[in-house]
């Protein structure tokens, strides 16, 4: 099971969708408690190599980054609060300096005294979210053939426009909307397998039934999706956050909620074991364009070892989570999925909306951030970090129907290569404690194995 989004790596940059005020977050959790050089050296050799290979980084340089990034939500945050008609976004450049827009002289100057580069810009990203909110709103009362030539929508922060992604199609281009072609990426697969932790992480593969496994089921009833990140709520039960678009509910409304989710026996499905079932899911406009899932683990969940704060690395290797983060573009990521592994790349826009054409019939807007790592079919729901902190939840891609990576990259570097939408973790977690109040936090642990 994926999203079935096409979706180019077109999309360079974007400011945020919403008003400040719906979408305000906390300083991101549990900040490193080691320097960056000390968290590089814990690094496994594995994810060393996919970063070396991926972003051309060093370890300690992928953490510097990702900690630096940060560093600018927050000072960006403060930013759009106190001055929203002068802010005009902010990212990290190529170079790994943070950049903030501003529409002003003068603010660029406070900027720049606060020690940042800083970019001048002709529209506010609040103005460009107006501008944003219009443009969907049209794409979402169009026909279905019709909108189903839109692929996403977004602000180009670096342009200081609104960009539309529209298929290359006769529709498509009846249109005539404007497109945008993104830098090349090339990210390759990872290679050989050496011994792994057999226990299930982030990343791993689930599968999913609207009903409880038997030897009649139909094999087109088995949904395969990926573990996101493991959370505990205040009484200590646990949970992993998943794709929405997994839950078999979401899918037909026929299907009643609470389906089951189990570790598959590869050699026989229906030995697969329950190790939870969804307790809640949520997409589109009502859950403010995310798409989430919380599935509650039982005591076979656990003894899988789904009550850790661990992502499957390069590989095969472990990745402890030491906290959480948000979206900013240029900064580098890695997401862990059960079909394409672990690959690595950077937020291409912390914010994209893009329609969910669904069985029923019906249109859901998802949205959420941009990355350039490669993702395939049965990696929806896993888990994406930024250095060693869980950024977001794997949504879907314009590579889902590739067989793997190489290809994928070989056959969309004519239109800028591989990209994928994250919903940011942070938000599902303020989402589902709002609407479950379960006040459920993403399981931390120290950089330190």
């Amino acid at each position: 099971m994926r999203l079935p989004l096409a979706f180019r790596a077109a999309i360079l940059a974007s400011a945020t969708l919403l008003p400040f005020s719906a979408i305000a977050q906390a300083e991101p959790h549990e900040p490193q408690s080691n320097s960056p050089a000390e968290v590089a050296q814990q690094l496994p050799a594995e994810l060393v190599d996919a970063i070396a290979r991926d972003l051309k980084l060093t370890p300690q340089q992928y953490i510097e980054r990702a900690e630096a990034a940060q560093r600018l939500a927050g000072y960006a945050q403060t930013l759009r609060e106190g001055s929203p008609a002068t802010y005009a976004g902010s990212w990290m450049g190529v170079d790994g300096v943070p950049v903030v827009a501003v529409t002003t002289t003068a603010e660029a100057q406070r900027v720049a005294r606060d020690g940042y580069a800083t970019h001048l810009a002709a529209v506010s990203a609040k103005d460009l979210e107006g501008s944003l909110a219009e443009v969907n709103k049209w794409i979402l009362g169009l026909p279905k053939d019709v909108s189903s030539q839109i692929n996403s929508s977004s602000i180009d922060v670096l342009e200081n426009r609104v960009v539309i992604d529209v298929v290359n199609s006769p529709i498509g281009r009846a249109l005539n909307l404007p497109t945008l072609l993104a830098g090349l990426k090339v990210v390759l697969s990872p290679g050989g397998q050496p011994p792994v932790d057999p226990h299930a992480q982030g990343g791993d593969t689930y599968i999913t039934t609207p009903r409880p496994i038997a030897r009649d089921i139909d094999p087109g009833e088995i949904g395969v999706c990926s573990f996101g990140f493991n959370a505990v709520d205040a009484a200590g039960a646990p949970y992993n956050l998943s794709a929405g678009h997994c839950d078999p509910s979401q899918e037909n409304a026929k299907v009643p909620s609470g389906a089951p989710v189990y570790l598959p026996d590869f050699a026989d499905v229906t030995r697969s074991t329950q190790i939870g079932a969804f307790r809640h899911s949520a997409m589109g406009e009502a859950a403010g364009g995310l798409d989430y899932s919380v599935i509650k683990l039982n005591e076979a969940g656990t003894a899988a070892g789904l009550d850790k704060p661990t992502v499957r690395g390069a590989n095969g290797t472990t990745v402890t989570v030491t906290g959480t983060a948000r979206p900013v573009i240029g900064a580098p990521i890695c997401k862990s999925g059960q079909t394409s592994t672990f690959t690595c790349g950077m937020v291409l826009a912390d914010s994209v909306d893009a329609p969910l054409h669904m069985a029923d019939g019906s249109t859901r807007l998802v949205r959420g951030f941009a990355g350039s790592t490669c993702t395939l079919g049965g990696d929806s729901g896993g888990a994406i970090l930024t250095g060693t902190r869980a950024l977001g939840i794997t949504s879907g891609s314009n590579s889902g129907g590739a067989p793997n990576c190489t290809e994928a990259n070989l056959v969309l570097a004519p239109e800028g290569g591989t990209a994928s939408i994250g919903i940011p973790i942070e938000k599902i977690v303020n989402h589902a404690n709002a609407t479950l109040g379960l006040d459920l936090q993403v399981r931390a642990g120290n950089a330190r194995p």
